[in-house]
């Protein structure tokens, strides 16, 4: 066979034409592989970011912003560092900011990045009304070239996340354009995007921090099925995996497991029936409502077959949004499934099988509980089949179905549904467990109250230090007596954390990983100046 004829059927085998190849066998060494060069990646680690590469619309929200800086950022242990920032001070009452800049740091077009880039940025993020929540920042301003000053409308201690989360760009090069062809002060600049296809990004040479290793790095963007194939082939350095392909093996190539808090829960409403959302949805169930329902299913899932069963192993139990995390509380941990304690905690609350059709009543209610899941997400079907078989013996009957997101959006307030979230900001816990947030889009659509967790919450976002705000994010969770968590008024059921997997080449090493977020975006790329081929 020709060269000529080899190549073409590498291309129609694996789809990878844009992909330089020197033939359809696996891996060589990392110097020589498929004719890269030694600082060159390939990477199939996840969805295209469909909406492009602009921070004041969400990219970067979960994970590295590539192109852009940020003032912040959280190091693999979570702690808080600086970026484009020489340091910040909060004011005494909460509600001013002020943020030193360093002045040493260039665009890749080569012009200095200055505080009203940064104001640039924030403004033009807070009227983007995008996924970035800056409702509560008054205003922005620039001091001088270095620092600005953040003016908030409440004190909110989270709001160092925002400083970490939101990449800068560049006042004279931002337009209408720029989502889909970014400058920034990141370690990576962007080449090429053919959409649908790949993103080829290199080195930025004018970057202020730790040089990349790779000088040049492409993204793929294929089904799972496709990455895999393309892994196999020895066509991409790196793959992003479900499960469900963990216990194959790839000559060359070694499996990477991530813990995370991309978990998957179980949100109850917390309220009788009877009521109507703001956009006229039914709010309620009346079985849910009775806290000795969550508190035995709570009390009776077996977490860790769930993770056994369910994910292969490849995960591990959950017990809150942020398992983990500086802001979680290890206190609500439930140790062991005990079927009989959660038999014991109906039948004090008047829960019984008076017809001895093995579901519970209670005043002529029965203990059957709809639980929906989005339909297209085998996992999250794979969970609550799994539920439903394990509370079965307890007399409770989930009735499981699977739903278009559509249809969620107007069932969620009255039935319980399989939900994931997990993130680096404890807002999230606010989001989900505030009475302020109660019906509001897709955070507290059971409509949890409970006035001390608020008291919390409250006195949580009023630090002006992270330590002390911690303590309240815990308390929020359990204090000894009440709480949103399992142990207190259990409004959701967490289930599991996933760990995020990927095939990766045997001698890549992707230094010090945080634990991952939610799985949008490419969290795995947070450090990316740090991979590299090991010695």
């Amino acid at each position: 066979m020709t060269a000529k004829k080899l190549l073409l059927v590498c291309l129609l085998l694996f789809g990878l034409a844009l992909l330089p190849a020197a033939g359809c066998g696996g891996p060589r060494n990392s110097a020589e592989r498929e004719g890269r060069q030694a600082n060159e990646l390939v990477l199939a680690i996840g969805g295209e970011p469909e909406a492009g590469f602009d921070p004041t619309t969400g990219w970067g929200e979960y994970g590295s912003p590539l192109f852009q800086s940020t003032l912040f950022r959280r190091d693999h242990s979570l702690a808080i560092a600086a970026d484009l920032a020489t340091g910040y001070e909060v004011s005494t009452d909460g509600l001013t900011w002020t943020v030193g800049l360093r002045s040493d740091v260039k665009f890749s077009d080569g012009k200095l990045l200055t505080a009203e880039d940064v104001v640039y940025t924030f403004s033009a993020a807070a009227e983007s009304g995008a996924v970035i929540d800056l409702n509560n920042m008054a205003s922005v301003e620039a001091i001088d070239t270095q620092t600005v000053k953040f003016s908030l409308k409440q004190p909110q201690s989270t709001f160092i996340n925002l400083l970490a989360r939101i990449g800068i760009v560049p006042k004279h090069a931002h337009g209408p354009e720029y989502a889909a062809n970014p400058v920034g002060s990141g370690p990576y600049k962007f080449v090429q995007w053919d959409k649908g296809q790949q993103l080829i990004v290199e080195a930025n040479p004018l970057y202020h921090g730790q040089k990349p290793y790779f000088e040049k790095i492409t993204f793929l963007f294929m089904s799972d099925d496709a990455a895999l194939a393309a892994a196999k082939a020895g066509k991409v350095d790196m793959v992003a995996i479900p499960e469900a392909f963990a216990r194959q093996t790839i000559p060359g190539f070694r499996l990477l497991e991530l813990d995370s808090v991309d978990n998957r829960g179980i949100m109850f409403p917390f309220i009788a029936a009877g009521s109507q959302s703001k956009d006229g949805y039914p709010v309620g169930n009346d079985v849910t409502a009775d806290i000795a329902i969550r508190r035995a299913i709570n009390v009776a899932i077996d977490r860790q077959a769930l993770v056994d069963g369910v994910l292969d192993g490849f995960g591990s139990p959950a017990y809150s949004s942020s398992d983990g995390l500086p802001w979680w509380n290890p206190e609500t941990v439930i140790k062991d499934a005990d079927l009989e304690l959660a038999k014991q905690i109906l039948s004090a609350a008047g829960w019984e099988d008076t017809d001895a059709d093995g579901i519970l009543e209670k005043e002529g209610l029965q203990a059957r509980i709809p639980l929906i899941y989005p339909a297209a997400d085998l996992t999250r079907k794979g969970l609550a089949m799994a539920v439903a078989d394990q509370l079965r013996p307890l007399g409770i009957q989930l009735e499981v179905s699977g739903k278009s997101w559509e249809a969620i959006e107007t069932l969620m307030h009255s039935n319980a549904v399989l939900f994931g979230w997990g993130s680096h900001d404890p807002l999230e816990m606010f989001n989900l467990y505030s009475s302020e947030t109660r019906g509001t889009g897709w955070f507290n659509t059971g409509f949890y109250s409970n006035a001390a967790v608020d008291e919390y919450f409250a006195k949580a976002l009023a630090a002006t230090n992270e330590a002390e705000a911690n303590r309240y994010w815990q308390k929020a969770q359990w204090d000894g007596q009440t709480g949103f968590s399992a142990k207190g008024d259990a409004a959701w059921a967490w289930l599991v954390n996933l760990d995020h997997l990927y095939f990766i080449r045997e001698n890549l090493d992707l230094g010090s990983q945080q634990i991952q977020p939610h799985g949008h975006g490419w969290p795995v790329t947070a450090n990316i100046t740090e991979w590299r081929w090991k010695e």
